[in-house]
């Protein structure tokens, strides 16, 4: 039943994320993460990235949209930083970790 109502739930997101694209297209320090030209997105999930500047601010954001009752939450923890794999090889992950630090969740629910 789910694969069947599929359609319908790719639109609804992608008509969300529109809406998010519109609203804080001019807020500064705020970027809503879309799709490449090259690309079509199902958006199963809507983030918003911090400009640089505007990092240090993730965690009061979260705190006052999670406090007004919209549930937001930091771009999860990154395998490296992990218990079990920290102390394993791996490469360069400044850009993982500067993303980590500036991106927050936001809702995306097609019943949104």
């Amino acid at each position: 039943a789910q694969l069947e109502q599929l359609p319908g739930f790719i639109e609804k997101k992608r008509n969300l994320a529109r809406r998010y694209q519109e609203e804080f297209q001019d807020v500064p320090g705020i970027r809503f993460f879309t799709e490449p030209d090259f690309a079509r997105s199902n958006y199963w999930l809507n983030v918003l990235i911090l400009d640089e500047g505007f990092a240090r601010e993730r965690d009061n954001l979260l705190e006052s949209t999670n406090n007004a009752g919209i549930m937001t939450r930091p771009l999860w923890t990154l395998m490296h930083k992990l218990g079990m794999y920290q102390d394993c090889p791996r490469m360069d992950l400044s850009v993982a970790e500067n993303l980590e630090s500036r991106v927050i969740n936001i809702p995306s629910s097609a019943r949104l």
